[in-house]
């Protein structure tokens, strides 16, 4: 039997779950699917990304500094969405890059990085 990769979910750190879940509604549109104020799910289409609730003290670090990708179709259309949602500036969309994408990227309230990619066919 071949091994089955379906989906992978990235678990960001979080210093306020409430606040989180309120700011990734408002700035990308994932909605609350599931969760508590240590731990939540977030949903748009078939993406998910998960929040974890971090102290930030040296025994449970927030850490930051995480990096996510998610490769869609027509990244100037979402682009264009999230110039009207306030999450990124008109001029943050970069085509043609060196590795053949087109990406924008901007960070949330725990400096997670987050990256909407697209291939350059």
């Amino acid at each position: 039997m071949a091994i089955s990769l379906p989906i992978i979910v990235p678990v960001l750190p979080s210093a306020d779950i409430q606040r989180d879940i309120a700011w990734y509604k408002e700035k990308t549109g994932f909605d609350f699917v599931f969760g508590d104020k240590m731990y939540s799910g977030l949903q748009r289409d078939n993406l998910e990304i998960h929040l974890q609730w971090h102290a930030d003290t040296k025994e449970d670090p927030l850490l930051g500094g995480s990096v996510i990708k998610i490769f869609v179709e027509n990244v100037q259309k979402l682009f264009d969405e999230f110039v009207q949602r306030g999450t990124v500036p008109e001029n943050k969309l970069r085509r043609n890059t060196p590795w053949s994408t087109h990406e924008f990227g901007f960070y949330d309230l725990n400096m997670n990085a987050i990256f909407f990619v697209e291939d350059v066919k």
